[in-house]
């Protein structure tokens, strides 16, 4: 038999060492430095071959079946995981507090054991067990087979897991659990790294489904740092106004499926609630049309959703008129207001300009940019849009109007919802419509003047002129 040899070998950037160290002297990581055995014959000069726990085996005999994904028993969480949650993975969740995280997992943790006949653990590691007990009682969610743990050291936890066998393990939050044997103060980068390790070594060692609490940072990164995605399989983002029920879970990274998918919720008094349709929800409903409103319809991952953009301007006699934005990103709207005044002649030097979203949506790709500008030259004119138009097109400095992926799907979304016309770039690629007119417009001049936005105008741009 070959002659093994003990090094030291950091799990982070393979650095080697001739004894134990805390800290890693190249990448600088605390408690990665572990102790690996390798053979003391090498092939080449500075190169040592490591004993493989299990040999290498044929792709072709590889069981393709332990990968199959299982379902949650929430339908949105499964579109954004690629059809359920995989045996053996590890997915973290993360979000804000009072966003709702542990309201979701402990209803995935009663759909999993209402579901099938195997059990659910959730660990939690900020909350009592009676704290728990009165969410599971208040959204329905208490079953005999779903087992709770107010638990913190990582040791007990792994023990709770011997002791009831589950199939889904939900942790609450890997910020706040504890391993004894390492260094370090509890939610610091050594022993999250530690934590999440471990649970993660549980997870392909045994098979359990494992699902991690995540807190995030001011801005919105996951508190660890971001290392600790690195160490799972799946990263989700959970997303939501505290001023709206709305709730929003994005696909971050997924190794088992794609990674831009989004899935909706509702948050209420009595649980959260899967919104299988959410374009009505970024919509105003009125029976009649209003000046300053436009209809465009974005791509949240794959999935089309209709949303209504709004603007107001007023006039001001301050020397720096406000520009105010909620929803859009206000280096794009001020881009599209100096295109709207240098290439379609609306003058706002002298006017406030506020540009926002319906129903807390945040709306950021440049397929929103004609929408915007009709939104507000709507608004300046006093003209309301025709009804039953949706407008898509990204708008250059030039003023020109460009093409838009997926324009398929965003006008078959449309229609579906009663719209009747739709302004698109020109050259757009063809697609089956129905009965919805379509108008190609090649600039915001062209645009605007489709919209009869132009001619109320034609007058004070005359003197703007002179």
């Amino acid at each position: 038999m070959a002659k093994t040899k003990a090094v030291f070998r950091c799990s982070a950037c393979t650095h080697e060492v001739s004894k134990w160290v805390g800290k890693c002297p190249d990448c600088g990581a605390w408690g990665t430095v572990n102790e690996v055995a390798v053979s003391a014959s090498t092939a080449a000069p500075g190169r040592r071959a490591m004993l493989p726990s299990t040999a290498a085996a044929p792709l072709s005999q590889i069981d393709a079946k332990v990968t199959q994904a299982r379902s949650t028993g929430v339908s949105e969480l499964d579109r954004v995981l690629g059809g359920g949650v995989v045996p053996g993975s590890v997915v973290l969740l993360s979000g804000e507090p009072g966003v709702g995280k542990s309201t979701l997992l402990l209803e995935v943790a009663f759909r999993w054991a209402a579901a099938r006949e195997e059990t659910a653990l959730y660990v939690t590691a900020e909350e009592s067990a009676g704290q728990v007990r009165l969410r599971a009682d208040r959204t329905g969610a208490v079953h005999d087979r779903v087992y709770l743990a107010a638990e913190s050291d990582l040791s007990i936890v792994l023990g709770h897991v011997e002791q009831v066998r589950p199939s889904l393990l939900v942790v609450d939050s890997v910020q706040t659990m504890l391993a004894p044997e390492v260094d370090g103060v509890i939610g610091g980068v050594t022993q999250v790294r530690a934590v999440t390790a471990a649970l993660t070594s549980l997870a392909k060692a045994t098979g359990i489904a494992v699902l991690l609490v995540g807190h995030v940072t001011k801005d919105g990164n996951v508190a660890g740092p971001r290392t600790l995605e690195h160490l799972v399989d799946v990263v989700l983002q959970f997303e939501g106004d505290k001023n709206s029920s709305l709730r929003m879970v994005r696909g971050i990274k997924n190794r088992f499926g794609s990674a831009d998918e989004v899935g909706c919720f509702e948050l209420h008094d009595d649980g959260i609630a899967c919104v299988d349709d959410p374009s009505g929800l970024f919509l105003h409903h009125r029976t009649d049309t209003v000046p300053g409103t436009a209809v465009t319809v974005a791509m949240d991952g794959k999935r089309p959703l209709v949303a209504e953009v709004q603007g107001l301007t007023v006039k001001t006699e301050i020397p720096q008129p406000r520009r105010a934005v909620s929803g859009l990103d206000y280096n794009r709207v001020a881009m599209v207001l100096a295109v709207l005044q240098s290439r379609g002649r609306v003058f706002l030097g002298k006017h406030d300009v506020y540009a926002a979203t319906v129903g807390g949506m945040r709306l950021l790709e440049p397929t929103a940019d004609l929408a915007i500008a009709l939104a507000i030259a709507s608004a300046e004119a006093d003209i309301a849009l025709p009804a039953g138009w949706v407008i898509l097109g990204e708008v250059g400095l030039a003023g020109e109007v460009r093409k838009v992926t997926g324009l398929g799907r965003r006008l078959a979304e449309a229609e579906r919802l009663g719209f009747t016309t739709a302004l698109v770039p020109p050259g757009s690629e063809k697609t089956k419509t129905g009965t919805m007119r379509i108008h190609e417009v090649g600039d915001l001049r062209s645009a605007l003047r489709l919209a009869e936005l132009r001619k109320s105008r034609a007058s004070r741009e005359v003197v703007a002129v002179e």
